[in-house]
Formats: structure tokens, C-alpha cells, sequence
């Protein structure tokens, strides 16, 4: 199941992090290899970047061009960075069990790495003007892409408990969390949320009660359909009366 919201929490956090981290780098980077940079922009823009501004010109000082680059462009791509990892982060949550590896980690390395293609994808991994800022900027994104991966599945699971949901007869007996078939799963869910759960009965079998241990609640025990509380991981486990 997941959940969506923790997605987006973790991914607020950890994406702010992470394209700030990126914007800085690519600031640096320009300054670092600033006399290049303006020789690029001044033979890439001849007509609007120039080292020699007339009177009558409409062109612009090239330190002007590169203060623009800086001040204007990087932050717009940056946002456009963060809208794109917000996206992908809602999506990691409402997937988080079908994404592959075993904890949050390994899952949220994957979920790193698709942020990082959808990055490339669209043109927004960063500052590309030369080989020696293209070896340094993609070994950075690279390394800090799956960093932030590997923060977004720890945040998320900060954000969320794990809860096994059992029958003590399968045949028998069914759990369903918001109308959907967990029998012998376990998911994922927010932190501190409720939900509806439901046993359904099957073969001329009835419902006795629901029980729990860890950090998990039920409204009414009795009840086959009543509503989960989740604080903690931990178990629910419906137990039916075998038909006589």
C-alpha cells in the first residue's frame, strides 16, 4: 500500500537538501572555471553577451550574461529539479513495497537512481559547458543523487510503521485494510494514521476478534469491521470461529 503523504514528507526534506546541495555545486563550478565560462558565453552569444557594450548596442556586458546564469538560471532549475523529485518522492510512497531491495535503503537507492534519469531525461542534471565540468558535474550528481536516495528511504521510513497483517485461518478467514486483501502481507503506513479494516469470512465461517500487538490499536476487538490505528509497528491478526 504505502503511503503518498509520507512519500511526500520524506521528499520535501530530503529534496530540499538535495538541489540545494546540487545549486551550490554548480555555483561553485562556474566561478571555479569562470574565464572559461565567459569565453563560452561570448562566442555562444555573440550578439547578446560582449566583452565591449557600444552605446547604441542592445547586447550586454558578458559578466552581466554570467551574473544572470547564476542569479537567474540555476535557481529556476533548481526549482524545476525540486518539482521533479517532490513528484518522484509521492510516487516512491503510494509504490514503496514494489520497489526492489529489502529495508528503506536499497529502495530508496532505486528511487534515487530514477530521479536521477528523469533529471538527465529532461536536461536539468546540472551545468554542462566543457569536458572538465561535465567529468566534475555528472561525478558529483552521480554520488549526490544516490545519496539523496539513500536519505529519502530512511526519511520515509521515519516517517511510517510497518504493520503484518495475519490470519489464523487463511481459508477462513480474510483481512482487508481499506478494501484491500493484506492476508499474510505486511505494508507500510503513515505514522499516527487509521484506517478500515474488515474480515471477511468465508465457508459458513464467523468473525470472534481481532488481535493486536505492538505499536497498533483497534477501535472495537469484537467487531469483524472496525478501524486500525497505527503508532507503531505491529501485527493484526483476525481470528475466526470454525464453523460447527
Amino acid at each position: 500500500m504505502g503511503s503518498f503523504f509520507a512519500g511526500v514528507k520524506a521528499g520535501t526534506l530530503a529534496g530540499t537538501a538535495y538541489v540545494g546541495v546540487l545549486a551550490v555545486f554548480n555555483v561553485l563550478l562556474l566561478y571555479a572555471l569562470k574565464p572559461d565560462v565567459l569565453a563560452i558565453i561570448s562566442q555562444s552569444y555573440p550578439t547578446l553577451c560582449t566583452t565591449a557594450v557600444s552605446a547604441n548596442s542592445t547586447a550586454i556586458g558578458v559578466e552581466d550574461c554570467f551574473s544572470s546564469v547564476v542569479a537567474v538560471y540555476i535557481p529556476f532549475v533548481a526549482f524545476l529539479q525540486f518539482f521533479v523529485a517532490l513528484a518522484c518522492s509521492g510516487v516512491f510512497g503510494r509504490l514503496y513495497e514494489h520497489f526492489p531491495g529489502n529495508g528503506p535503503t536499497p529502495k530508496g537507492l532505486t528511487m534515487g537512481a530514477v530521479v536521477g534519469i528523469s533529471l538527465v531525461a529532461f536536461n536539468l542534471a546540472g551545468i554542462d559547458f566543457d569536458f572538465v565540468a561535465r567529468v566534475t558535474a555528472t561525478t558529483f550528481f552521480v554520488f549526490w543523487t544516490l545519496a539523496y536516495g539513500a536519505v529519502l528511504g530512511r526519511l520515509y521510513r521515519r516517517y511510517t510503521r510497518v504493520v503484518q497483517f495475519v490470519s489464523r485461518d487463511g481459508q477462513a478467514l480474510r483481512v482487508l485494510v481499506d478494501n484491500r486483501d493484506y492476508t499474510g502481507k505486511s505494508r507500510t503506513f503513515a505514522l499516527r494514521s487509521s484506517h478500515e479494516v474488515r474480515a471477511v469470512t468465508e465457508g459458513g465461517n464467523s468473525f470472534r476478534e481481532w488481535s493486536v500487538s505492538g505499536g497498533i490499536s483497534v477501535e472495537d476487538p469484537r467487531s469483524y469491521e472496525t478501524t486500525m490505528e497505527v503508532e507503531g509497528d505491529g501485527v493484526l491478526i483476525g481470528q475466526p470461529v470454525p464453523k460447527s
